[in-house]
């Protein structure tokens, strides 16, 4: 009891505060973090969460045992290399939560309210990025030159000499990571691939994915088909030709179509018949997402040797529903042509050549 005494009269009033505060950042951790990205990241996304709430209690638990060694076990006499080691984390740990107040303010202030997956959240513009990224390095550098200063380099040739080495390793590693930051920031300047937006690109494989994030080195997309998500650097995307399904041309919406090859043995009587058809059955199904205000379209696109092509064509709006509107009228489709008793299958064409024909060329060959 009487070390206990000793050792809480020891502490002094910046003690208790230091003390406390960190204790309580500890506790809240999860708390904090969730409350820093409300409405920004979301809020299934666990492993994102976790990472930064170990890295808040990490920077966290090195302070308070650095002032705690500093303060109550090292010997007067070497108590400078540990404060020198307490400072330097107190900056990166005040530079960290600077760099994400700072991100938070900028996304909050200038950043765009969209709703992704029935989740409204705000998401990042060219703006807010640019200006995060040029805080971000503000910030670095004034812990940097602290940092520094720290450890005693003084004099402006030390100073200058640490900063060159850093500047050297960055302008040799600058083809790694540089282009894909402007790449990055051009993406956001185009407007062209918001987070949200439905987009489709070939990747050796066509993908069909949902933009979840459009991060400093690369994008992070969801594939819709097959429910995973796909990192892609910023660099490689600008690569690719993306078509955004989410940027409609017309307050219609999406105009989709589907082809079909009928045999010539089939009226355009019949055809029409088939397709109004269909399209009733899919403006009372509501798995199908079309704007059913508008009437049917449909056409000829080709007329090959074997079967007419058809096109039919619908509109839509929930993007995200494309896949599962598609295979349902593709359904839809099938059954209603199997009941009129009209084939989806292209017809084989044959040619027979006319023996007596054959015959008089090779007489007169012959002859």
């Amino acid at each position: 009891m009487d070390n206990l005494k000793i050792f809480f009269e020891q502490i002094d009033a910046f003690g208790y505060m230091v003390l406390g505060i960190n204790t309580l950042l500890l506790i809240f951790a999860p708390q904090i973090v969730k409350l820093l990205y409300l409405n920004h990241q979301r809020a299934n996304d666990t492993s994102g969460v976790k990472r930064k709430v170990m890295i808040f209690r990490a920077l966290n638990l090195l302070f308070m045992i650095s002032y705690g060694y500093y303060r109550f076990f090292q010997d007067k006499e070497s108590k400078s290399l540990v404060l020198h080691i307490l400072a330097v984390l107190s900056i990166i740990y005040f530079a960290y939560l600077a760099m994400h107040l700072a991100h938070l303010f900028l996304v909050r202030q200038y950043g765009k309210e969209r709703e992704i997956k029935g989740e409204k959240r705000y998401v990042s513009s060219y703006q807010t990025r640019l200006l995060s990224f040029f805080s971000s390095i503000s910030i670095g550098i004034l812990a940097l030159i602290s940092i520094i200063r720290l450890l005693g380099f003084d004099s402006v040739l030390e100073a200058g000499g640490v900063i060159g080495l850093i500047g050297v390793f960055l302008a040799l590693t600058s083809s790694i990571w540089a282009p894909d930051i402007f790449h990055g920031l051009i993406i956001l300047n185009s407007d062209m691939l918001s987070e949200g937006d439905v987009i489709l690109f070939n990747d050796d494989e066509q993908i069909y994915g949902l933009v979840y994030k459009t991060k400093i080195f690369h994008t992070v997309i969801l594939n819709i088909v097959n429910n995973h998500r796909i990192m892609i650097r910023n660099s490689k995307l600008r690569g690719f030709t993306v078509h955004n399904l989410s940027k409609f041309a017309s307050a219609r919406g999406l105009r989709e179509s589907l082809k079909f090859k009928i045999g010539y043995d089939v009226s355009t009587s019949q055809v029409k018949d088939l397709f109004e058809a269909v399209y009733m059955l899919a403006k009372d199904n509501s798995e199908i997402a079309i704007e059913d205000q508008y009437d049917l379209e449909y056409g000829i696109t080709d007329t090959g040797d074997h079967a007419v092509e058809w096109q039919f064509y619908y509109y839509t709006k929930n993007v995200e529903k494309l896949m599962v509107t598609r295979q349902r009228f593709l359904a839809l489709m099938l059954e209603t042509a199997i009941e009129k008793n009209i084939s989806l299958a292209t017809p084989l064409t044959t040619t027979t050549e006319i023996t007596s024909n054959l015959e008089t060329k090779k007489g007169e060959e012959n002859v």
